[in-house]
């Protein structure tokens, strides 16, 4: 793979790097021992699905009603 930039950069007096014309505003990065950088872009996008643990507490609360272990009704009535 051919690089598209090349280019030399410094660590400001925060840590920082600062990226010319990144294509994207977030980045996963991973640092190794030798000091190589990996940086690989990430979209944040609302999730397709339910999360693992959201699916583990609907099962506890289905587990917990089935069990009689319940809070007291609550009354609606004057809705």
């Amino acid at each position: 793979m051919q690089a598209m930039k090349d280019y030399v950069v410094h660590i400001d007096n925060k840590k920082r790097v600062t990226l010319r014309g990144a294509a994207y505003q977030y980045y996963n990065v991973r640092e190794y021992d030798n000091g190589c950088i990996m940086l690989e872009p990430r979209e944040l996008v609302a999730p397709a699905s339910i999360s693992a643990k959201t699916l583990a507490d609907m099962d506890r609360a289905i587990a917990n009603f089935k069990a009689g272990t319940v809070s007291e009704e609550i009354d609606l009535s004057d809705f």
